[in-house]
């Protein structure tokens, strides 16, 4: 038995009723599906009995976690609320005269901060993707409501934003460093920190980046109520009430996962626990009736139904066997976990081929593409033994990606100068698919098909991104020149 995180134990899965070979079957299930894993730690009655990241990434690789920066933003305003700097029925204009217009929307000037944390404000949608240009917080203010405050569940990330910027406002400081002086025997990484909109405002919907291991001793924290080690950083009836029924989201849930209803910007899930959670498949899952704690990061994005396969598998290959007490060891099962979550990796494309007839009269060749929306002039295509490499000209710089056969390859990638990993397959003897793993600031993937005819390419580019990337989606077509 180890010791780690700010007194963590660390010990065997059947120290605390879980039997090893179904974590086993856990993973190998998730590796069935083909889920882009990034990484997973399980804890119960507060031990730490598996912790696993997927290479390239490291435990120490910081991570976009999406939509959990809501929960950290709902539990800064919590704080805020027990140094009775504001009430939860405070409506959210008052403290915002510089961003209200004179003839704000009567809906819009009775929405309380109560009402922003549950998601039942008086917009249907994100007021600031309008037009991103403009001031975020400000469109809160102005953006046309849709009905009134206080009665309808929809997930509205500009509601976020602007009670982060309440935040920021009211302890004079970034909400990040705010949460990590309150919150200071978390021992959050100092590392992590979140993005700023063009203004200068945390991203505190969706910013937040950070390390998994963050992502546990948040966790932790709601768990126990907002009590560490006898100490009560956040009240727990705050806690409690964040983490509870407040809103129905049947009408606008994609997933069973998703319909259970919804707290202060944490998420009511299925089993009777409750979730932080941000897109493409970064969960902190708290199951009280098991005391399981359950972290992920992934990218999801593009998968359809992607989130539910990780819930899923959680729920099929791990919570049925769960016993009320220790197990005896099973040194053989726990072994072979061991190294499996020492050696996981995201896996690279693997059901084509390495090679292919086109790659003799390829070699040399310099494709021009014609003119495009996204300003790419020409292309070329190299292989060399188990890797291969674009290069071609955007925006008038001269751009590489490298990719493997078999295996990952990783870089930087071009214009964006986010890290990256990529591999590719031969799905013919003249069709190349690229796929890279966007693994920086922002996650996800950017995917490449290239069909090389005797003469000329063909090249069908997508993202699975929110915010960059947009050159990288279309089509292309160039000839030898």
């Amino acid at each position: 038995m180890e010791y780690t995180m700010f007194d963590f134990k660390k010990d065997s899965p059947e120290s605390v009723g879980i039997p090893s070979r179904c974590l086993l079957k856990f993973l190998e299930r998730l590796q069935k599906k083909q889920i882009p894993m990034h990484s997973f730690l399980l804890m119960r009655h507060d031990t730490l009995i598996a912790e696993g990241y997927y290479a390239p990434y490291q435990k120490d690789t910081l991570h976009r976690m999406f939509s959990i920066s809501k929960s950290f933003t709902s539990i800064a305003i919590g704080l805020l609320e027990a140094e009775g700097k504001l009430s939860l029925d405070d409506p959210i204009v008052r403290y915002f005269p510089d961003k209200v217009p004179s003839n704000v929307h009567p809906w819009i000037a009775e929405m309380t901060i109560r009402d922003m944390l549950m998601m039942r404000t008086c917009h249907a949608s994100t007021t600031y993707k309008v037009n991103m240009k403009n001031d975020w917080v400000e469109s809160f203010f102005t953006v046309p409501p849709t009905h009134p405050s206080g009665k309808l569940f929809h997930y509205d990330t500009s509601s976020t934003h602007t009670l982060c910027a309440l935040v920021e406002r009211l302890s004079g400081m970034s909400m990040l460093d705010y949460l990590k002086q309150k919150l200071s025997v978390l021992e959050l990484s100092s590392e992590s920190y979140m993005l700023t909109d063009p203004f200068g405002i945390s991203m505190g919907g969706s910013g937040l980046v950070a390390l998994p291991s963050d992502l546990l001793k948040f966790g932790y924290l709601l768990a126990h109520n907002g009590n560490i080690n006898g100490k009560q950083l956040v009240p727990a009836s705050y806690i409690k009430t964040a983490a509870s029924y407040l809103s129905d989201t049947r009408m606008t849930a994609p997933l069973p996962s998703e319909a259970c209803g919804y707290g202060y910007q944490i998420w009511r899930s299925e089993k009777n626990g409750f979730v932080c959670y941000g897109m493409g498949g970064q969960f902190i899952h708290y199951l009280p009736d098991y005391d399981l704690l359950f972290v992920t990061t992934a990218d999801t994005q593009g998968i359809s139904g992607g989130n539910q396969l990780i819930y899923d598998a959680l729920y099929d290959k791990i919570l049925p066997y769960i016993q009320a007490n220790p197990l005896p060891e099973d040194q053989k099962s726990h072994t072979e976990l061991l190294s499996v979550l020492s050696s996981l990796a995201i896996s690279p494309l693997d059901n084509g081929s390495s090679t292919a007839p086109a790659v003799s009269h390829i070699l040399g060749k310099r494709y021009v593409f014609e003119k495009n929306d996204g300003e790419f002039t020409d292309f070329t295509a190299d292989f060399t033994n188990d890797e291969g490499c674009f290069t071609f000209t955007l925006h008038d710089q001269i751009c590489s990606i490298h990719f493997g056969f078999g295996k990952l390859v990783c870089g930087q990638f071009p214009i964006y100068d986010q890290k990256y990993a990529a591999s590719g397959i031969w799905v013919s003897e003249n069709t190349l698919y690229v796929r890279a793993h966007i693994m920086d600031a922002f996650v996800g993937s950017v995917h490449f098909e290239v069909v090389f005819g005797e003469s000329d390419v063909t090249v069908f580019m997508k993202k699975q991104e929110e915010s960059l990337f947009g050159e990288f989606q279309g089509h292309l077509f160039g000839t030898i020149g």
